[in-house]
């Protein structure tokens, strides 16, 4: 997959500091290993030193010297980072000594490097569930703005090069949101769209998804998809975006005139929100085992930096993909500022 040598030199050239807070997971520690070798992130490991130097050295690892190592007991910023929890989540009830206590959780130091400003990205999930990845980063770094939801998207690299960037398209919500509100799901379709400026390079083309095309059929779910159209086009002018669009108005050219003669995004899409998580989640995966597709994800955003979460049986390949996404979604959150 070209795309993925891509984002990997992009993050070389522009090295962010990714925390690893699962520091003494044998996968992790590996995948740091081979990032750190060549240098595509600056890697924070959380963990006791110890443990994490003998896990190093009876994996004959050569490059962990090279990362920084958080020990979640013992650190010269958890005052810091106690206050700052404090801060951020008194007004619902937490005391300064429940925050010192997360002060010690990896997966909350790991957020409030971010958001202290000592790291710029996360990758966590090898041996936690999704739940626990994303509580803390929703508690400190919150949502971006403008965007008040979390989703996940996929990339897509499908045989079939026609359709979008030579056969690659971002799908999104697969991951996370059940069932978006219009409003929702509105921002969600903007979200992947940036996704797709940021990874994959391209100016993205948004279709929001529906079974109907351009008043074919009428419901309530199709009401739905239409006023999330609407507003994700207020949210962002820049953006081309349509809905509500049939996949195969959204992809095939001579459909897409056909059906949507007026859409500058009909047949030629190459970013596809789906009206609910059920939906695109089935989708997703039948395009993986039925088509063929390589799926690369779940890219969480709409998050105000980037804190992504993997599958608990993720491969070390997976981790080290992961952070390089990890950087050019950090690179392209500062240029946006």
């Amino acid at each position: 997959m070209e795309l993925i040598k891509q984002i990997v030199e992009r993050a070389k050239a522009n090295k962010q500091r990714i925390v690893l807070p699962e520091g003494t997971e044998e996968r992790t520690i590996k995948a740091a290993d081979e990032l750190l070798r060549d240098g595509v992130a600056d890697i924070i490991l959380i963990g006791a030193e110890k443990e994490i130097k003998d896990l190093a050295a009876g994996l004959n690892l050569k490059n962990i010297d090279k990362a920084t190592i958080i020990d979640p007991r013992h650190y010269e910023k958890k005052e810091t980072y106690t206050n700052l929890l404090f801060d951020l989540r008194k007004s619902k009830g937490m005391t300064v000594e429940q925050a010192a206590k997360l002060a010690e959780d990896p997966l909350y130091i790991g957020c409030l490097m971010i958001k202290n400003g000592d790291a710029d990205g996360e990758i966590a999930g090898a041996k936690n569930t999704t739940g626990d990845v994303l509580r803390p980063a929703l508690q400190i770094i919150k949502t971006a703005p403008g965007i008040s939801v979390v989703s996940g998207a996929f990339l897509m690299f499908t045989t079939q090069k026609q359709y979008g960037k030579d056969g690659l398209l971002v799908f999104a919500d697969c991951a996370v949101t059940p069932d978006p509100t219009a409003s929702q799901l509105a921002e969600i379709a903007v979200a992947t769209g940036r996704t797709a400026r940021a990874l994959v390079g391209e100016e993205p083309q948004v279709a929001i998804l529906s079974f109907s095309t351009k008043g074919s059929a009428k419901h309530p779910l199709v009401d739905k998809v239409i006023e999330a159209t609407q507003l994700a086009q207020k949210l962002d002018p820049s953006m081309k975006i349509d809905g509500e669009l049939q996949a195969d108005a959204a992809l095939v050219s001579a459909v897409g005139k056909q059906k949507a003669p007026d859409s500058a995004v009909a047949g030629q899409a190459n970013v596809l929100v789906f009206p609910s998580l059920e939906v695109g989640n089935i989708a997703y995966k039948l395009v993986q085992r039925l088509g063929g597709a390589e799926a690369v994800g779940p890219i969480l955003q709409g998050m105000a930096a980037p804190v992504n979460d993997l599958s608990r049986g993720c491969s070390v390949s997976d981790i080290y993909n992961m952070v390089a996404i990890a950087s050019n979604q950090a690179i392209a959150a500062k240029s946006a500022k």
